[in-house]
């Protein structure tokens, strides 16, 4: 994660989710997956592998019944949890303040409509449309098209962390963290073509140094267990369901004590609870 500036500054991350039960009616059923087996593995503390976890959830994610996408659909989500902001006070003291990210979202497919969003019961159209977007802010027909072999997936989102984040940028994150953050964010765009789900876990599975946290809470106060990764003093944790291995939240906690607050601090934390593909905005399951 990219360490922001001192004075008002977002730790956030874009809401949003993997792991989708379809909002729309037109379904068609996925055939059962192969099995895919990494070249690598990591053994967490507990015996349990990240790599086994991130197959489950790949497998999982594969066998998911695929929602007919048409032109003028959107992806929607439903999201609670926190960002963090580090300002400055009147006195000089820096004080970590919470932001809510409770809200429900939904963009066009094509990104050729604008977003709609509601935050506590009240609508708000976001400026301008995304366009086909990016991997930091990518719409679902981009997604699609993402390489689904899991190292080709990987070089790319690698390609694009080490040209942004890498010699000779501003960023201390680093390109391994770099493409795990990014992954971890487009899982929870909401409405990720299965394929394109399965794909991205099993690229992280290439990522060196990530590891399982046995127990770890979500946002809406579900026990899960977490794949993640340490860099810089801050663990980026995913949080699994352990029967279902649905995606719940994607979770930042300091595991050193700093400028934000003392090791074990959560700075964000934001729980799926919905997300599909629906006919028009505002639609909800």
């Amino acid at each position: 994660m990219i360490k922001p500036p001192i004075a008002a500054v977002h730790l956030s991350r874009r809401s949003a989710g993997a792991g989708y039960r379809s909002c729309c009616r037109s379904v068609r059923c996925r055939s059962q997956p192969r099995l895919w087996i990494p070249r690598r593995s990591r053994q967490g503390s507990t015996g349990l592998s990240s790599v086994q976890l991130l197959e489950r959830a790949a497998l999982a994610a594969a066998a998911t019944s695929q929602t007919k996408v048409c032109t003028g659909h959107y992806t929607c989500i439903k999201m609670v949890g926190h960002t963090s902001v580090l300002s400055e006070t009147k006195t000089g003291e820096m004080a970590l303040l919470r932001q809510d990210e409770g809200m429900e979202q939904w963009t066009a497919v094509d990104g050729s409509a604008q977003t709609l969003q509601r935050r506590n019961g009240s609508d708000a159209v976001l400026p301008g449309t995304p366009g086909q977007g990016n991997l930091n802010s990518p719409t679902y027909n981009l997604l699609d098209g993402l390489p689904t072999d899991p190292e080709a997936l990987l070089k790319h989102i690698s390609d694009d962390a080490e040209e942004n984040h890498g010699a000779g940028s501003e960023s201390t994150t680093g390109p391994h963290q770099r493409a795990f953050v990014t992954i971890g964010d487009l899982l929870r765009t909401g409405g990720t073509p299965p394929d394109t789900t399965a794909a991205l876990y099993r690229a992280a599975a290439l990522i060196p140094g990530v590891d399982i946290v046995p127990d770890a809470v979500d946002a809406a106060g579900r026990h899960g267990v977490a794949v993640a990764r340490t860099h810089d003093g801050e663990r980026i944790e995913w949080i699994f369901d352990e029967s279902t291995v649905r995606l719940l939240d994607e979770r930042t906690v300091l595991v050193e004590d700093n400028a934000w607050g003392k090791a074990g601090t959560v700075v964000t934390s934001v729980a799926l609870i919905d997300s599909g593909i629906v006919d028009e905005a505002g639609q909800t399951n």
